[in-house]
């Protein structure tokens, strides 16, 4: 390793990934605007000045299995990167979640005395905890997204830091809530429902049906409702038209308008994943809802050990948010746990508040510059 060296090598092998990257090289150039960074990722990394030497198109896989299908494509890219690390080519690496991955390439780093400092990482809380052996082998460094991890990390005697979650700085609203409203030509006085089945197919596929229905069984008890659905731009939104107009109810599809939806819905039905935790940011009251094939669910009863499967609810070490999951999701589970909040106003706010903890659970705004700032003390800049 050159210790003298202005590049950065950074790894990010999914769109999500991606979008921290950015915003850490952002950062990053900010304070140390002679810093070079190049590496593995994809639009977001690139327009903040990465030099890309892989895109993550073809990539995007979660877990060994799933990388069998990309194995060749992920064994030529590590042995290209191992050979740059070899040559001494970096200052230090940056390793953005994508562990499985990015373990592997933590040991070359190690061998070559390439410091690794890993932002995000594996939830080993949830799932094969034996790779905190690996991580505290190979990686200089870790910088963890959620308040429990720390202590975890520092009782196997990992470095590592918990600075905040990078959605403190990403999921706000982009106006007030009064134009956010006026926008959606929301009624005073009019409960407001909103529908987040997925970004994937699969989750339409198992998961907006049983939302319909309990759209028509949450608007014949309570008469007046608008139900908003923000379409992802990974959908067909003439796909999730033709699907919703074949139920009796109106539902507003507005595409990529997420954030707009959480800011002003009373209560929300959504899919398991990272827009529980967006949802809490908003403090809005939810119900997480999710299916997996019956053998996946096998398999993961057997690998994955927490209490909860909500993203809301491990942040908060209790169930704020009720989940169903499989034969639990059905409309009329749904639409009672949407009107046990949409008819009690008292419920309703003690939510609220403890949403709001959960939010200053996550840290102060400036996560994402703290991050960088820690990062390069520990390259030595």
């Amino acid at each position: 390793m050159s210790s003298k060296s202005n590049r950065v090598l950074i790894i990010a092998g999914e769109a999500s990934g991606d979008l921290q990257g950015g915003g850490l090289v952002r950062a990053f150039k900010e304070t140390h605007p002679d810093l070079k960074f190049e590496g593995v990722g994809g639009q977001a990394m690139q327009a903040a000045g990465v030099k890309i030497l892989s895109g993550i198109e073809g990539l995007g896989a979660v877990g060994v299995f799933e990388m069998i299908g990309t194995l060749l494509r992920h064994l030529a890219l590590f042995f290209d990167l191992r050979r740059r690390i070899a040559r001494g080519d970096y200052r230090s690496a940056i390793l953005i979640n994508y562990p499985a991955f990015n373990l592997i390439l933590a040991g070359a780093c190690k061998r070559f005395n390439c410091p690794v400092l890993f932002y995000i990482g594996p939830q080993i809380w949830a799932s094969r905890p034996g790779r905190i052996h690996r991580i505290k082998k190979n990686v200089s460094k870790m910088y963890v997204v959620l308040p429990f991890e720390e202590a975890i990390y520092k009782q196997a005697g990992v470095p590592v830091a918990f600075l905040g979650h990078p959605f403190v700085d990403l999921v706000k609203p982009r106006q007030t809530l009064e134009a956010t409203r006026a926008e959606l030509n929301l009624k005073p006085g009019v409960p407001v429902v909103g529908l987040l089945p997925g970004s994937r197919k699969s989750e339409i596929r198992y998961l907006l049906d049983d939302m319909m229905q309990a759209a028509v069984l949450i608007k014949k008890e309570l008469g007046e409702c608008r139900f908003l659905l923000p379409v992802a731009d990974t959908l067909d939104e003439s796909d999730i038209r033709r699907r919703v107009e074949a139920y009796p109810v109106d539902v507003s599809l507005l595409p990529g308008k997420n954030f707009e939806v959480m800011q002003v819905s009373d209560f929300l039905m959504l899919a398991s994943g990272s827009a529980t935790l967006e949802a809490a940011l908003f403090t809005c009251p939810q119900v997480i809802v999710y299916r997996v094939n019956p053998i996946s669910y096998f398999l993961l009863s057997w690998l994955v050990h927490i209490k909860w499967f909500g993203l809301v609810n491990i942040v908060a070490e209790e169930e704020v948010a009720p989940e169903l999951l499989n034969e639990q999701v059905t409309p009329e589970r749904i639409a009672q746990e949407a009107l046990l909040v949409l008819k009690d106003p008292a419920r309703k706010e003690a939510i609220r508040n403890r949403l709001a903890a959960v939010r200053e659970s996550l840290g102060a705004p400036g996560v994402v510059g703290r991050v960088a700032d820690d990062m390069a003390k520990e390259m030595g800049l």
